[in-house]
């Protein structure tokens, strides 16, 4: 068993990490503000494409897309230290295309589809979303209200999608709608959207903690060719939990960067900082933090190497996925309430990065599906005797 990181994924780590400290960590006092004045926490336009030509600069663009496209195809165990350095700033930026739906296109789209979506997003001229919560659905899809019915050489899709990203702005969405119902999961299908096609209405931008947004989104009689099926029709389900599988050790690699950050800002702290005559650094609270979140920091950073070793192997290692986005996501949820904590009033205000990130985490728990949703899967795999080997 090889715990060696590959010294090519070392280098494009080192790389990632000084462009968030060169190009992104500078924002940060910019980007709290914003958000302490109720301008939201996301970059603009237009600082957003200095940083994707500054990223180009330095081939960090298309990191993990296709090879055919110009990407450099790297595998998801070299992604992991990436977005490990993409996590230890509260400046939200992804090198472009984001992964997970790079990977639902890569592995569904028709040669088509491939040259009319996937080539431009690869390269970075198209953004994307990914339309699959419903209001009242939650995170069952076998329930999803929307509807897709064929109408001659067309489909005709009803209903209405919320907690969008970038749903009303994003050059095109993946959507997710059911063409068989009484087939539940198995009847979803999966269809590509363009930006103000007719029927697609961007009807609500919803502000969320952390100073994000996402979108509810209406569809009313959208009317789409039966080229926009993404895939097969039926199996919309199956490379989506590609797409969702990719986000879920991203998001666990993101969780490792937060936590990071979160403990090398708390070390400078508690080894300054006196109370009662003596550094914080000398009570025995502080370091059992400390050492705690070490601790689970360590099993964190093993647990989602192991999984995206599993993914590059062709493993979907959804159990897998599930353990590291429950675990990840409220490891650091404890650790930077800790953090925040250990910095007394200081932490409770908006001018440090902690109270961004730990908003941000808060959503993490959510999104992607809930902690109680993966432990229902864990749980039913293991009662069945289905658990995880380490390879």
């Amino acid at each position: 068993m090889d715990f060696e990181i590959a010294e090519e994924h070392r280098m494009l780590r080192d790389l990632v990490k000084r462009f968030v400290d060169d190009e992104l960590v500078p924002k940060e006092k910019m980007i709290l503000e914003r958000e302490a004045t109720g301008g939201g926490s996301a970059l603009s336009k237009e600082e957003t494409l200095k940083l994707d030509e500054r990223a180009r600069e330095l081939g960090l663009q298309g990191l993990d897309a296709p090879a055919e496209f110009g990407g450099a195809d790297m595998p998801a165990v070299a992604m992991v230290g990436v977005n490990e350095e993409m996590g230890k700033t509260c400046v939200e930026y992804r090198f472009p295309p984001d992964s997970p739906n790079l990977r639902m296109l890569d592995v569904a789209a028709n040669p088509e589809q491939r040259e009319k979506y996937l080539r431009p997003y690869a390269e970075g001229k198209l953004t994307s979303a990914i339309g699959i919560s419903e209001p009242g659905v939650g995170g069952d899809p076998a329930s999803m209200r929307t509807r897709a019915v064929l109408d001659g050489n067309h489909y005709v899709i009803n209903g209405r999608k919320i907690w969008i990203s970038k749903g009303g702005t994003a050059d095109f969405i993946i959507l997710m709608a059911s063409t068989d119902p009484s087939k539940g999961a198995k009847g979803i299908t999966a269809f590509l959207v363009d930006q103000g096609h007719p029927g697609y209405i961007a009807e609500r931008k919803i502000p969320m903690i952390g100073g994000y947004y996402t979108w509810e989104l209406v569809l009313e009689d959208l009317r789409v060719p039966t080229s926009a099926v993404l895939g097969e029709v039926g199996n919309g389900y199956g490379p989506m939990q590609l797409r969702l599988s990719t986000r879920r050790v991203q998001m666990a690699a993101v969780c490792c960067g937060r936590v990071r950050r979160a403990l090398d800002m708390m070390r400078e702290w508690v080894t300054q900082r006196k109370t009662f005559g003596a550094l914080l650094s000398d009570r025995q609270t502080i370091q059992w933090w400390i050492a705690d979140a070490e601790t689970k920091l360590h099993a964190c950073r093993l647990m989602t190497y192991n999984t995206a070793a599993k993914i590059d192997k062709g493993d979907h290692a959804r159990v897998e996925c599930s353990m590291i986005k429950v675990f990840a996501t409220e490891m650091a949820d404890e650790i930077l309430d800790k953090a925040m904590q250990s910095f007394g009033a200081m932490g409770m205000t908006k001018e440090l990065p902690l109270h961004l990130m730990a908003s941000r985490n808060r959503l993490a728990r959510i999104y992607e599906g809930p902690s109680e949703v993966h432990r229902m899967l864990i749980a039913r795999y293991a009662l069945q005797g289905r658990v995880p080997d380490l390879v």
